[in-house]
C-alpha cells in the first residue's frame, strides 16, 4: 500500500504557470513509474507525464510546456507547467504503478482563466 498526497493546484491565468508536487507515504522504486494524469469535465483521463526507470515520458498535451521531474530520496514527483492555457483546467492525479496496481492520489485541481 502507498498513499499519495497532491498539493500546488489553482487558480492561473493564461499564459502563467504553477508547479505540482506529489508525495508518497513510502519509497517507491525507481523502476516503477511516478507521473500525472489529469481528467478534464467530460473528458477521459489522460496521461500527462510520467518518469520510470529515469526516463521521463510526455503526453502530447504537456510536450514543449511542461516538465517532470522525480526525487527519489523525498519519495515525490513535481510537476512543472508553463505557458497554461484554459486546456489545461482539469483535476490533475499522482499515480504510481507498484506490482501491476495502479494507487492513485485524491487529486488537485488546476483551473486556468482567460
Amino acid at each position: 500500500q502507498v498513499q499519495l498526497v497532491e498539493s500546488g493546484g489553482g487558480l492561473v491565468q493564461a499564459g502563467g504557470s504553477l508547479r505540482l508536487t506529489c508525495e508518497a507515504s513510502r519509497s517507491i522504486s525507481s523502476g516503477d513509474p511516478m507521473g500525472w494524469y489529469r481528467q478534464a469535465r467530460g473528458k477521459e483521463r489522460e496521461l500527462v507525464a510520467t518518469v520510470i526507470g529515469g526516463q521521463s515520458l510526455y503526453g502530447d498535451s504537456a510536450k514543449g510546456r511542461f516538465t517532470i521531474s522525480r526525487h527519489n530520496v523525498y519519495n515525490a514527483v513535481y510537476l512543472q507547467m508553463n505557458n497554461l492555457s484554459p486546456d489545461d483546467t482539469a483535476m490533475y492525479y499522482c499515480n504510481t504503478r507498484i506490482g501491476g496496481l495502479d494507487y492513485w492520489g485524491k487529486g488537485t485541481l488546476v483551473t486556468v482563466s482567460q
